[in-house]
């Protein structure tokens, strides 16, 4: 039961986590226990993910294949917006790989430019750019989104390296690509919080932005999505945060505070957003 309440807190962050956040809640025992019976792995100190990370690497060494997408991500210690069920990788466009063959991989066809995979450790994964590129063309938007955002707040790459990779494709999907990588943004704390947004960016004259600072008439507040001009407040409510009685009178507190002053304040739980 316990390792099993490790692995959901991991799967709701998106696959990667740290011991402070969100995994602090299951207790730092419960995280000794998951590590030891292997539910969970940790891959730096203080820094957990789940299993699946090793399964894409047996794959891709299995069909010679590029690590990609979403376990790349994982690779990279980045968060997504949902586990993949399989090892996503890729091979190049014209070899062949019955379906008998692939067994339990998501195989992807494309050639990737060159200086766009990492052989480095034994195993070829696809360099940050290029995961980045890769998610922006065959995932939907907002499980694009919360790669790109995960990739900037990392460091492992920046803006204008992903402009940079966009500009290099030439064919289907480069739309999408340039709108990912031009919506993307490292305020944003997780992948629950990516989701959201990428959301709300959908509605027609909604225009919101992560993390933004709001200091009016003594508030000081910073709030997950912020419409300036619409005076908007979206929340993106997680329970890793709102757990005990004074983080809950702390934020009836703020959104009242923020009603007061004229903002319209909304409220998501992780349910919502991601179901």
């Amino acid at each position: 039961m316990a390792d099993e309440s490790v692995r959901q807190a991991l799967a709701l962050h998106g696959g990667v986590a740290t011991r402070r956040q969100p995994l602090a809640v299951v207790g730092k025992r419960a995280v000794r226990r998951a590590v030891s019976s292997g539910t969970v792995h940790r891959v730096a100190r203080g820094r957990y993910a789940l299993p699946d990370l090793d399964a894409s690497l047996a794959e891709a060494t299995r069909l010679s294949a590029t690590v990609s997408h979403r376990s790349a991500a994982l690779r990279h210690g980045w968060s997504v917006a949902t586990v993949p069920e399989r090892p996503e990788l890729t091979v190049p466009r014209k070899r062949h790989l019955s379906a008998e063959r692939r067994g339990d991989a998501d195989v992807h066809w494309r050639d990737l430019p060159e200086g766009s995979v990492d052989r480095s450790n034994g195993t070829a994964v696809t360099r940050p750019a290029q995961t980045v590129v890769d998610c922006a063309r065959d995932l939907p938007w907002a499980e694009a989104l919360a790669v790109a955002d995960s990739a900037l707040r990392s460091g492992a790459v920046t803006r204008a390296q992903l402009r940079e990779a966009a500009e290099q494709v030439r064919t289907t999907g480069r739309a999408r690509v340039r709108r990912v990588v031009e919506c993307a943004d490292r305020r944003a704390a997780n992948a629950f919080e990516s989701v959201l947004r990428a959301i709300a960016l959908d509605v027609p004259g909604l225009v919101v932005e992560p993390q933004v600072r709001i200091d009016e008439r003594g508030l000081r507040v910073t709030p997950d999505l912020v419409d300036r001009e619409r005076r908007i407040v979206i929340e993106a409510e997680s329970w890793e945060f709102h757990g005990h009685r004074k983080a809950l009178h702390r934020d009836c507190a703020r959104y009242n505070a923020l009603v007061l002053r004229g903002w319209t304040v909304l409220r998501f739980s992780w349910e919502h957003v991601m179901l």
